[in-house]
């Protein structure tokens, strides 16, 4: 770890694959970097994330570095949806290539990030209280990665095995002849049930709320198939860049009632054969027009009643409280069929609520039942929690997550004012979760590499959002949110998984490509919005 007298350009909190990528960027632009990784090694949200059944629900050939010709055409993914052992496999690969381990330090937590507003320069601190200073701040921390574990009434006095998909031993655990509880029916429950299911005595399946679930559609890469990618990559990636959700797929260019019963039956055919959360996209305006919406969720029911045997069971399973793709879609392997097998049961705790955890299980308000373990598929402080977790102090001693008390505050979802030479990689203000989060991270890091390009040659010192800049942003934000069916759902996109986190939309929602653009004219036009500093 670096002495705290020493003076590096840059200090990036995070060796995901934003991290990963920021430190071979500012490293080959002549800067000074250190990357500071909480986890024993590198790989982020697919470090942690190694439940049975944990996929990208992304395609593979697309949820990987853009940056490098090389990379792209030596590395061969081997299924279309990629497991997250072979995700962290490929960056540990990018990650000797490129020999990045050297300039990260490992098991190192960072408890705290201060501005010094004499030099405009940031002193980063360590959980062991190890302090690092730096011209510039990259937080690539990641969307994903603040766990949550609901506080239950007596679950520290559960005699049985306790686990959470987002911290899975990485020995794995074995379930056979278990009675298994799994809370939670959101990606990694949808992802993991269907396997914990075959291994189990009996798996009680607890569910808040339930979720639209398309088959993933997965399966094994034949060689002409990653023949055609690889001849095709440039294509790919441009088509990829300009879309909305960084995917190179485009839907019908009509809008749903536009074409007939038939035509709209047989694109929703097509797409849910191609499997994956582009559904949502099959048609341009089924998350802006509630007739088109429920087009859309019709077909969605018909095909999930059709492999459920129980119609009471399938009246639990099917989502009524919002639109389809309101929330994120997931995908699945034999998910809702997993529900017809003897072992398996659905307890919907809107209607017998989790009272209590005791020594031998879970007490609702209708039974109590017996278990020997728990696992909580509960989910993230998604977007905000892994920043609100780090004391970062900018001008006048504020805190960001004071400064975030009502909502998290930004410009392009790169700064905030008050903060300066402090950046954010894929995070609230971005079209960040709703965007391939790669080529996303990808276009923050060229952006922040550029701007501090800039500011070296024009002699500059720091760049900080304008408050202005700021409101503005949040407005259009919210403007763009209004226009869409997104705001009806009650999604971690809104903060609504979360106990007392304030309900607001923190996602740019106008695709991935315009965002793109919007952040180029920005550059293009001297970083309007930014006050540029000559001196502190």
């Amino acid at each position: 770890m670096s002495a705290p007298h020493e003076a590096l350009d840059v200090v990036v909190v995070g060796a995901g694959f934003a991290g990963l990528y920021a430190l071979h960027k500012f490293r080959r632009q002549g800067l000074s970097v250190r990357v500071l990784e909480a986890a024993p090694e590198l790989g982020g949200t697919w470090f942690f994330n190694r439940y049975p059944g944990a996929r990208c629900d992304v395609e593979s050939v697309d949820y990987s570095y853009s940056f490098s010709e090389e990379l792209q055409q030596e590395w061969t993914w081997t299924e279309k949806y990629a497991t997250q052992s072979e995700i962290l496999t490929y960056l540990n690969w990018v990650a000797d290539k490129l020999d990045l381990r050297r300039d990260i330090a490992f098991n190192t937590r960072v408890a705290s990030a201060m501005l010094d507003e004499a030099t405009l320069r940031w002193t980063v601190t360590t959980a062991d209280g190890r302090a690092i200073t730096a011209r510039f701040v990259v937080m690539a921390t990641g969307a994903l990665s603040a766990a949550i574990t609901p506080a239950f009434n007596g679950l520290d006095r559960f005699g049985g095995g306790v686990f959470h998909t987002a911290h899975w031993p990485h020995d794995g655990v074995d379930f056979t002849g278990k009675r298994v509880a799994v809370i939670g029916t959101g990606s990694s429950g949808i992802q993991s049930i269907p396997i914990f299911a075959e291994q189990a005595e009996h798996l009680y399946v607890f569910q808040r709320t339930p979720n639209y679930s398309i088959p993933a559609g997965n399966a094994a890469l034949t060689p002409e198939q990653v023949a055609e990618v690889k001849a095709t990559y440039a294509e790919r990636r441009r088509v990829s860049m300009r879309s909305g959700g960084g995917s190179p797929y485009v839907g019908t260019t009509k809008p749903t009632m536009e074409v007939s019963p038939e035509e709209r039956r047989e694109a929703f055919e097509k797409r849910w054969r191609l499997g994956g959360v582009l559904f949502s996209k099959t048609f341009p305006d089924q998350l802006t027009d509630q007739v088109a919406n429920d087009e859309a969720r019709r077909f969605w029911v018909e095909k999930v009643r059709a492999v459920i045997d129980d119609p009471a069971v399938a009246e639990l399973l099917i989502p009524d409280d919002h639109p389809i793709g309101a929330k994120r879609i997931c995908t699945d392997s034999n998910y809702f069929q997993t529900f017809n097998r003897p072992n398996v049961t659905l307890v919907s705790v809107r209607r017998t609520p989790i009272v209590s955890i005791d020594e031998t299980g879970i007490n609702t308000s209708g039974a109590h039942v017996d278990l020997d373990a728990i696992v909580f598929a509960t989910g993230f402080d998604a977007l905000t929690g892994a920043l609100g977790k780090i004391d970062i102090v900018g001008r006048g001693g504020e805190l960001l997550r004071d400064d975030w008390a009502d909502g998290p505050r930004s410009y392009l979802g790169l700064g905030d004012d008050g903060f300066p030479n402090l950046f954010m990689v894929t995070g609230p203000g971005a079209p960040a979760v709703l965007a391939n989060m790669v080529l996303h991270a990808e276009a923050h890091v060229d952006w922040i590499a550029e701007a501090i390009g800039y500011l070296d040659a024009h002699g500059y010192v720091g760049i900080e959002a304008t408050p202005e800049a700021v409101e503005n942003w949040l407005a259009e934000l919210n403007q763009r949110a209004a226009t869409t069916l997104f705001p009806k759902a009650n999604s971690w996109y809104m903060g609504a998984n979360v106990p007392g986190k304030p309900r607001v939309f923190m996602l740019f929602i106008g695709g991935f490509g315009a965002y793109n653009d919007i952040c180029a004219e920005v550059a293009a036009a001297g970083y309007k919005g930014f006050d540029l500093i000559k001196t502190p």
